[in-house]
């Protein structure tokens, strides 16, 4: 069995690579592994001519389940450079997605939680079956979505990313399609056939022209982030996470038990 945190398969003919998150038995709960694979991984494919498109997948029963609790108390420990680093990979993983300049597609199935949330909000076409279910529950925990939340608004609006992010409920496909979070929600044994028409029709484009019309979108609406903004998430991020708040949000979910202010 193959342990990579993220696999990136032989491209097919057409070019479209797919990445699998690959920690099935943490619910593909991410970690600095598994950032630094995502972002190694799209750098090296922003400039091949032979990538058309990338498809994220989740291994196992669910697509992605948030971060890493542990990896997140390693985090809340550490150095402030070292917290903040850890923020910064998140923060950085998810603006690299969401530039990609190919298109990119998220086959979304069981649960879809915190940076799972970030990242159908990131894609350009995201897809999620009958059975999914979401929620943006770092709030829970103690902690803050920061370096998901400018894709957040981007891709639901800020009302909606309000409601769910402070409440930190849990809800349907169907709400996550009519608050503008995935595209289409289809039968678990529909989706690949959908995935694969959106894909052909894709191919009918020019990869330069669907570069410069992605860069255009996000540039011309003030969604490129620059370093001053990233630094900012990140810093929000690392700061709220070891906090008294965050570090007891942190040790209840561990414990299993409701946080004090519950």
């Amino acid at each position: 069995m193959n342990t990579e945190p993220v696999l990136l398969t032989q491209r097919d003919a057409r070019g479209i690579v797919t990445a699998t998150l690959n920690r099935p038995k943490l619910n593909n709960a991410y970690n600095g592994e598994m950032l630094e694979a995502l972002i190694s991984g799209m750098e090296a494919m922003a400039d091949d001519p032979a990538v058309r498109g990338l498809v994220i997948r989740g291994a196992g029963r669910h697509f992605q389940a948030g971060a890493d609790i542990n990896w997140l108390n390693e985090a809340a420990g550490a150095t402030p450079e070292a917290a903040h680093a850890a923020s910064m990979l998140t923060t950085r993983a998810m603006q690299v997605l969401n530039e990609f300049p190919k298109p990119t597609f998220a086959v979304i199935h069981g649960a879809c939680f915190g940076g799972g949330t970030g990242i159908a909000c990131c894609v350009d076409v995201a897809l999620a079956t009958t059975e999914a279910s979401f929620g943006i529950s770092e709030v829970r925990v103690g902690v803050a979505p920061t370096p998901i939340s400018t894709h957040m608004v981007h891709a639901m609006g800020v009302r909606h990313t309000r409601r769910y992010a402070i409440t930190g409920e849990r809800f349907g496909p169907e709400e996550a399609m009519r608050i503008g979070l995935v595209h289409e929600v289809l039968a678990p044994d529909a989706i690949e056939a959908r995935l694969e028409e959106i894909i052909s029709a894709m191919m009918l484009s020019a990869p330069t022209a669907i570069a410069m019309t992605k860069r255009s979108m996000l540039g011309a609406n003030g969604w490129l982030l620059d370093a001053r903004t990233m630094d900012q998430l990140a810093y929000e991020s690392w700061t709220q996470r070891a906090s008294e708040e965050g570090r007891e949000g942190l040790a209840a979910f561990r414990e299993k038990r409701k946080p004090r202010w519950a």
